[in-house]
């Protein structure tokens, strides 16, 4: 390995455009998804990804990583940090980087203005450990919400920002394909949430798969428009692959197959994570990433490029360098990615030459083993302010904080008679959604235990659920009797889209040295199984058939 002191003149050189200039971030050129590719927003050039995963001390793999007490480093908000590692970035010719979780209190100017100097632009992963949907208890609520929308608050004014992704791996088995309903419902509240607060309009949303059995449905359900909807549909589809491993072939790693499955998808595609480091001579850190010279190559009609896993060398032996004292050292397939990138001449097309053809797949059909999740409709719209209204309409209300006693509430409450939890009813198979199922769990359980305190005539032992409840007077104030209204007095209305800014204002997060998750409400299927069997056993005891998923 050979260390930072190869290019101290580079490192300096970068470093003195830090906060000197004037924000390159504001001049660079935006990018923009046209049909299947990038395109440069100035001059209509193609853009290619060529690029590599920065984020220190993390490990993205879905809902593994879904621990609000897991520990991060937010990677664009240390400038000396940046400095120090985007003169060996772009050895890589790297202008892309993908980070998987920031905190959004912090300030990313002067990051974001290096790496704008250095012609690098960030795709941002939405979600952090602990506030991410959760695979095999999905849910799209208000703590997700609010998270989401305050990263996209935090980083939408820089140029150099290409999109989000909205789930990364969320769908890693055969039976957690419920869940995709769920992010789909975030992608269409983040574009909206974009939209809406009149940010760029080339900030695209995409989601992240894995190289799993269902990622061919994935790819069409997250692309389709059912009823010809565009808003809950991808912007991007970044693909997490990791089948050519050492020498390998187009034939062998499938890159082919994959070539030929995209060949008509509508929206760019791209290796959101690559680097194989299975069976490899002289072990991980010698990839000889022989993939790059295909990648680039044949595959330039349909994919552009990708995103090399990962810059940080770490427990998972996957990572280029490794950082010592603040010092860069790269290992050996640091030195091979770099010759195989310097080979490699893409073919270019022009965005005035382009006319995009292909159209938005069918969606993937509801039945059997192999998906579950409606395409419409979706887990409905996220309003903070609904759910503050309806907690203050409530005669019934839950006072306390103590999760751990929610789930035997949830099962008596919903074991009793299943209409009082109409109304955060949240079934991806059946398309079922109560309009108070996107507020935290609290919330849920201030509105179900305020149907059981109705359904047994407004007794006061009726409103107490070992001492979790009491009564209230209730409150209407100036604008919530429209979106009550709208609800329904049972929860099986509509919810009006949110107004306003949603992340900023609310956001509050930690990362390096603290827990994280503050942003983020419990799972409400992390409240008990009982409740669910309760739940299920009630709903096909009555005929409704329903399942919570």
């Amino acid at each position: 390995m050979w260390t930072s002191s190869a290019l101290p003149h580079l490192a300096v050189g970068l470093a003195a455009l830090s906060g000197t200039l004037a924000a390159s971030y504001d001049d660079i050129p935006a990018i923009e998804a046209y049909g299947q590719h990038f395109f440069y927003s100035n001059n209509g050039s193609q853009f290619y990804l060529k690029g590599v995963a920065y984020q220190e001390n993390f490990s993205p793999n879905g809902t593994g990583n879904n621990d609000a007490n897991t520990k991060y480093t937010d990677p664009l908000a240390d400038a000396s940090k940046c400095s120090r590692d985007i003169p060996f970035m772009k050895q890589l010719f790297t202008n892309v980087i993908r980070v998987y979780a920031i905190d959004p209190t912090q300030n990313h100017d002067d990051c974001m203005e290096q790496l704008a100097s250095a012609d690098i632009y960030v795709i941002a992963d939405l979600g952090e450990p602990g506030t991410s949907i959760d695979s095999s208890n999905p849910e799209w609520n208000v703590g997700l919400y609010t998270r989401y929308t305050a990263v996209i608050d935090a980083l939408a004014k820089y140029n150099n920002v290409i999109g989000f992704f909205a789930g990364n791996e969320v769908v890693s088995k055969q039976n957690e394909t419920a869940a995709a309903a769920f992010v789909k419902a975030s992608v269409r509240d983040t574009k909206g949430y974009i939209k809406q607060m009149k940010y760029r309009s080339s900030l695209g949303v995409g989601y992240a798969t894995a190289d799993v059995p269902s990622r061919d449905e994935l790819a069409h359900y997250f692309a389709c428009t059912p009823g010809g909807d565009a808003s809950t549909s991808i912007d991007f589809w970044g693909y997490n692959v990791y089948s050519w491993c050492g020498d390998s072939n187009y034939q062998d790693s499938s890159y082919g197959d994959r070539v030929n499955f995209f060949a008509n998808y509508p929206v760019p595609v791209f290796f959101a994570e690559y680097g194989c480091i299975e069976g490899i001579p002289g072990g991980p850190t010698h990839r000889p990433f022989t993939e790059v010279a295909v990648l680039y190559g044949n595959m330039t009609s349909v994919f552009s490029g990708g995103i090399v896993y990962e810059w940080f060398y770490s427990d998972n032996e996957y990572g280029l360098v490794e950082i010592n004292d603040n010092t860069v050292s790269p290992y050996p397939d640091f030195t091979s990615l770099r010759s195989q990138l310097a080979k490699v001449t893409p073919s270019s097309t022009q965005s005035s030459a382009y006319t995009p053809r292909n159209t938005a797949p069918a969606c993937p059909t509801v039945g059997g083993t192999t998906w579950a999740a409606m395409p419409s409709p979706l887990p409905p719209a996220v309003n903070p302010a609904l759910c503050s209204c309806e907690v203050s309409a409530l005669t019934c209300n839950v006072f306390s904080d103590d999760s751990d006693s929610y789930a035997q509430n949830f099962d008596y409450i919903c074991g009793s008679n299943e209409d009082y939890c109409a109304g955060i009813a949240h079934n991806a198979t059946t398309g079922t959604y109560g309009t108070v199922s996107g507020c935290s769990p609290k919330q849920q359980l201030a509105f179900v235990a305020n149907q059981y305190y109705n359904g047994q005539s407004n007794k006061a032992s009726a409103c107490d659920f070992g001492g979790l409840a009491s009564t209230q007077s209730p409150a209407t104030s100036a604008g919530c009797e429209a979106l009550l209204s709208a609800a329904g007095t049972n929860g099986q209305g509509t919810v009006p889209s949110p107004t306003g800014q949603q992340g900023t204002a609310a956001a509050s997060s930690t990362s390096e040295g603290a827990a994280v998750g503050i942003m983020t409400t419990p799972a409400f299927f992390d409240f008990g199984k009982a409740f669910f069997a309760a739940y299920v056993i009630t709903a096909l005891v009555s005929g409704a058939g329903m399942l919570m998923l």
